[in-house]
């Protein structure tokens, strides 16, 4: 039997856009030649040809990020403070570096929604549907992944406005059931705030903002971001490796996700 692995992961880079401008991560690169002054202070004095076959010292790169550049996970925290009160008694939300790492190793599971236009909020009916569709049924652990229009936008400039978004009714389906980690290959989980936007203006309704993440507040879970490749993953058959980055106190964590078949 051999492993095979499929990437999840989008790349972090300067010039792909994957968020709105004011979130963009930033990667400062430096050169073997570059970091001298970083070798003087261990060793000083050392020339740039005094170094092994005359390199000089390391390559290195300087980033500016958020936790929620890139493929990440979303924990608890992120979405609100407090969790798990469906019965009406919350609890403290986790943040990345509780997160069990169970949760995170795991059978995963693809929902098709390429479909649906920009802005749908799918309903629970929609993975329901869905399930059927493809003839799986949800067991508790497994991670949920949403391939979206998104998933072959990453680089166009209205890429956080692309694809559809999951609405508190889907979210509820999917942790009622006892998943605990779902995903998204668009930049939000919610449907983008472009069109989230308009519904609101129309109809007064505040309670529509976010309402995907919210629903984190009755049920804790975690959901990554900015997946890749979901395209070519079949509904189910494979696992799904999404450890996030040990940040004390964060509400997420990077996340370099794998599919993993054995075959």
């Amino acid at each position: 039997m051999s492993r095979r692995f499929v990437d999840l992961s989008i790349y972090l880079e300067n010039d792909v856009i994957t968020d709105p401008p004011f979130l963009r991560p930033k990667i400062e690169y430096q050169k073997h030649g570059e970091t001298m002054p970083e070798l003087g202070f261990f060793f000083p004095g050392v020339t740039p040809e005094q170094t092994p076959d005359g390199a000089g010292f390391a390559a290195v790169e300087n980033v500016t990020l958020t936790t929620h550049n890139g493929t990440h996970l979303d924990a608890p925290w992120h979405f609100h403070p407090t969790m798990d009160g469906k019965d009406g008694n919350p609890v403290p939300s986790m943040t990345i570096d509780e997160v069990p790492l169970e949760w995170c190793f795991q059978p995963g599971v693809k929902l098709d929604f390429r479909h649906f236009p920009d802005g749908y909020v799918v309903t629970a009916q929609d993975v329901e549907d869905e399930l059927k569709r493809i003839g799986h049924e949800l067991k508790p652990l497994e991670i949920v992944m949403v391939n979206t229009a998104a998933g072959k936008a990453v680089g166009d400039p209205n890429y956080v406005s692309i694809g559809c978004g999951m609405g508190y009714e889907a979210t509820m389906y999917l942790t009622s059931r006892g998943v605990r980690v779902t995903g998204t290959d668009a930049w939000s989980w919610d449907a983008p705030f472009v069109h989230t936007a308009e519904k609101v203006k129309e109809t007064g309704d505040t309670s529509l903002i976010w309402e995907g993440h919210k629903a984190g507040r009755d049920i804790g879970y975690c959901h990554l971001e900015k997946l890749h490749n979901l395209e070519v993953l079949p509904p189910d058959g494979f696992m799904v490796s999404c450890f996030p980055h040990k940040i004390r106190g964060a509400s997420a964590g990077w996340v370099r996700a794998v599919a993993i078949f054995e075959e």
